[in-house]
């Protein structure tokens, strides 16, 4: 059993054949190791997230009772992610954490609304961008063909 459960537990590099791992993150998908355009790191990507959760909390909290507002809570943190992803190609945390996403084809390419849709759904679920590839993107950005990349 341990040995079928473990490269699933260490993460889809596990799978890959031995000593073909990406030199670092991004590298697969062409974009640089550091710097704008590269692979935000799970802590900006973490920050991004908390800063988007508390505000539409706090924004809920205003208007609603404690005891409904969870929901409340991740229906406005998913409205909220789809129109500025939509709109924008970064939540407000994301821009605060020095993020945006961008589409494997082309950085410049706009997100969309059905990519946006998508991926925002993918995440409600928590755990697709805890399930990450070599390069970094988590299960809903495969998904959608998109990475999340520094701004800054």
């Amino acid at each position: 059993m341990g040995r079928a459960t473990g490269s699933w537990l260490s993460g889809a590099s596990a799978a890959m054949p031995s000593g073909v791992h990406p030199e670092y993150k991004g590298a697969d998908i062409g974009l640089p190791r550091s710097g704008v355009g590269a692979v935000g790191s799970t802590g900006q990507r973490v920050l991004a997230l908390f800063i988007d959760w508390i505000a539409c909390g706090l924004i809920v909290l205003a208007f609603a009772s404690f005891e409904s507002q969870s929901l409340w809570t991740l229906g406005l943190w998913l409205l909220v992610g789809v129109l500025t992803v939509t709109l924008f190609g970064f939540t407000p945390g994301q821009y605060f954490a020095g993020l945006r996403v961008a589409r494997i084809e082309g950085p410049t390419v706009r997100v969309g609304f059905v990519r946006a849709l998508a991926r925002g759904v993918l995440i409600v679920f928590l755990v697709p961008p805890l399930l990450q590839d070599g390069d970094g993107r988590g299960m809903q950005d495969r998904a959608t063909g998109t990475v999340l990349v520094r701004t800054r």
